[in-house]
């Protein structure tokens, strides 16, 4: 939904610095990332058209556009994470919680995956009668 600018403006300021400045930061990352993926299309079309034009018979270019599209790779994970969750703020925030949780509680790491159950004795007949022991 988008705010109007009157409300975007008062969420502004209702924002601290630090807030303000981090989601600036954000957006600019996947602004750059976007950016980063066009260059690569033309890059790779660039590159094609050279192969094509002076080797046609022997492919090169996806060989040179390879370590492009490895950083490409890697800086989406840096800018958007992994999928999952794993490595994410949110997915960091759970593990602190669960986390404080168990230090709260007193319980170890290892008392928590073990669970011990009461042991109880079978149950015998007797062959005796508790009269005749001495």
């Amino acid at each position: 939904m988008l705010l109007g600018t009157g409300a975007f403006i008062q969420n502004c300021l209702l924002m601290s610095d630090y807030e303000y400045e981090a989601a600036r930061r954000r957006i600019r990352q996947k602004k750059n990332y976007f950016r980063r993926i066009a260059f690569y299309g033309v890059l790779t079309a660039l590159l094609a058209a050279i192969n094509l034009i002076t080797s046609p018979g022997a492919l090169w270019f996806p060989w040179a556009v390879l370590g492009f599209g490895i950083d490409l790779i890697v800086k989406y994970f840096q800018v958007f994470g992994f999928p999952g969750g794993a490595g994410s703020e949110d997915w960091e925030a759970r593990e602190m919680e669960k986390e404080i949780r168990r230090l709260e509680s007193g319980r170890r790491e290892e008392d928590e995956e073990l669970e011990l159950r009461e042991l109880e004795k079978p149950k015998r007949p007797k062959n005796w009668d508790d009269d005749e022991l001495v």
